[in-house]
This record gives structure tokens, sequence and C-alpha cells, in this order.
């Protein structure tokens, strides 16, 4: 059946949204929600705010800036601290989790405030020596008859970004948030075809985040979460592939470490509307991701496995690997490894490489 394509028009909107007054201007106290301010000249309008630095001159005003600007990497955080020492406005920086959810009172930004997500890149390069030219399915309406003309070397790009649509959900605890990501593959190198785009995925979801405080075998636990999930190509049989999901979130850290569970559950679908009824065996249910960062890089490993023994086991691997190249310009490299590395290759195993630029990492 026909899904129609997600559309992106609202992320648009949304980044037109002026900020609340009280999300420009905190308290003096909570000097450390800029810190999860993603805009250079936000975050600058916060800092300015939050210590009464107005009316400061551009020159010295950027220099302040420059000396308590908030790191990601810990190289960034570690020179932040030194800066500050001795000055009782400027606290320390947020923690890797609070600094992307704002999980602490003095990191609430309020509502409408666009945040990066996911990973942002582009990858000119996305390779690998199995690409998947007869997509399949159980459902014998969504398999292909005819094998697809497609190149093993394509290109990616994938955007991901969030918004805050409630706080205090229950008084002083539990944030909505709903989050955004799409991934495109596109065949820019196949011009006997017309360079189409062989699969974009999108993803809306809403998801409710609380903060947590607690330490187990010496990691804090800092994020509890869920969510429902929907997650679709957006085309038509025989090659539609859909799902939605309720996922739990579960974040732990340590100095330089991010370790996201997820667990989800599959809402069901009849059987002659379910483009893909054995997704979860393939895609999983559930996955981990880790993130380290260190020396001014990140290094990122998602796993992933079906949960089931025999030949219901199935699982995938990927890890990424970005570091500075100017600015806020970073190299981005990518290797992934198992079943569903997008929803047409669901049940598709395969190695795939990729190598690009990335703006926005984890965290």
């Amino acid at each position: 059946m026909t899904r129609p394509n997600i559309p992106i028009a609202w992320l648009l909107t949304a980044a037109c949204i002026a900020l609340p007054a009280h999300a420009q201007n905190p308290d003096p106290m909570d000097i450390r929600a800029c810190t999860a301010v993603e805009s250079d000249a936000q975050r600058l309008a916060c800092y300015d705010h939050a210590t009464g630095r107005v009316n400061l001159p551009s020159a010295q005003k950027k220099a302040n800036e420059a000396a308590i600007a908030p790191g990601v990497f810990p190289s960034d955080r570690s020179q932040r601290d030194v800066a500050t020492q001795g000055n009782p406005e400027v606290s320390r920086p947020l923690s890797l989790l609070d600094s992307r959810w704002e999980l602490t009172p003095e990191s609430k930004l309020g509502t409408f405030n666009l945040r990066g997500y996911k990973p942002l890149y582009l990858m000119p390069v996305f390779a690998t020596s199995n690409q998947n030219a007869r997509p399949t399915s159980p459902n014998p309406e969504n398999t292909v008859a005819t094998p697809q003309r497609v190149q093993n070397v394509e290109a990616k790009f994938q955007i991901s970004l969030k918004t805050k649509v409630w706080q205090g959900v229950f008084g002083d605890a539990g944030d909505l948030w709903v989050g955004y990501t799409q991934s495109s593959r596109w065949q820019v190198y196949n011009s006997h075809t017309s360079r189409p785009f062989r699969e974009t995925n999108y993803e809306p979801e809403a998801l409710l985040i609380f903060n947590t405080n607690y330490n187990l075998w010496g990691w804090d636990g800092r994020l509890l979460g869920i969510g429902v999930n929907h997650q679709s190509n957006g085309r038509s049989n025989p090659l539609s592939r859909s799902w939605n999901r309720v996922v739990g979130n579960i974040g732990f850290e340590r100095d330089g470490w991010t370790v996201m569970f997820r667990p989800w559950w599959r809402v069901p679908e009849k059987a002659k509307d379910d483009n893909n009824p054995d997704i979860s065996d393939y895609v999983g249910r559930g996955d981990v991701q880790i993130v380290r960062e260190w020396n001014g890089q990140e290094f990122g490993l998602m796993l992933r496995h079906s949960l089931r023994g025999g030949s219901r086991s199935h699982g995938a691997g990927q890890l990424t690997w970005a570091f500075p190249m100017s600015g806020n310009l970073r190299a981005y490299v990518e290797l992934f490894k198992g079943y569903g590395e997008s929803m047409i290759d669901y049940n598709h195993n395969a190695t795939y490489l990729g190598i690009g630029i990335s703006l926005l990492d984890w965290y």
C-alpha cells in the first residue's frame, strides 16, 4: 500500500520560531543552561544576559565568550574549567546527557528551542560490495520481481533535529520532546538510471524524558525515557516498508563516556497491511549506543540484536569516528555490518563503509 512521505516542512517552520523570553534570558544562577544552545549567536546572547554583560564592548564580549564557551569534548571542558576558576558567576559545564536533554533545573531552556538530535552528516562515498538489488519480504506484495539497476557506491546524508514541546509534564519532572530524523541513500553516480534516491527513511518520534540520579557499577544513571517511534520509507508496494514502536531509553555516563540502552516493542499490524512482518527478527528488539569522547575526537559504537536464537538470531553493529577539521566542520567515517542498514534492507546482510563530513555528532 502507498505510504505518504513524512513532510519536513515543519522543521523549517520550527527553526523560525522565536525562543521564549525565559529561554533566552536565564537567571544568573542558570548560566549552565547556555551550554545546550547550538547556535553561536544565541549562545553568546544567553551568556551575556545570564552574566549581566549586555553593555560590554563587542570585542570584550567575544573574548569572554571564547574564554568560557562550553565545550563538547573533554579537552575543551578542561580549558573552560581553568578559565572559570575563581569566578563565582560561572558554573562548571554540564554533563554530556544534560547538555543534550536539559535534565537538571539549571540546564532548562524552555520549549521550542530547535536542537540537534542524532548525527548530522554528508558522506559523498557510501560503498558496499553487496548492494540489495532485489528487496524481499514474507509479504508477497512487498517482494521485487525484477532486480534493480543499482551501483555499489552511492552517497548518504542524514538530518536529525528535536525540540522540547512541554517542560515539566508532571510538575518539576518529565519533559516531552519531539524529534525527526531523515536519512537518504542517493545513487548520485548512477547515470544509467538518472541518479535516483535509492532509499530515504523518515523517522518522527515523541519522547518523555526524566532526569535520574543513581550510580551503578561506577556509572551515573542520568536519564530514563519512553517514546513512540514511526519509521518508514514513504514508498508504494512492492518497496514500501514501515513499522511503529514503543521505545525505552536508559542513559548512563561517566567522564568522556555515554551509554544509551534502547529496548523497544513493535506495535502489531494486520497481516495484510504488514510490509515487513519479520522485521523484529532482523532489525532487532533493542540496541545500545556507546559514545566515547577522547582528545577532541568522538567514537561511536551501536550494537543491536533480535534477542532470539536459532534461525531468528540476527543483528548489526556500527562504528563511527568523527574528528575536527576546521571550526565546527568534522571528518566523519561510518562502518556498518549486519542487517537493516535501511528500511528497504531490513533483512539484507551487508557491510557498508562511508566517508564524509559532519556538522553535529552525538555529544
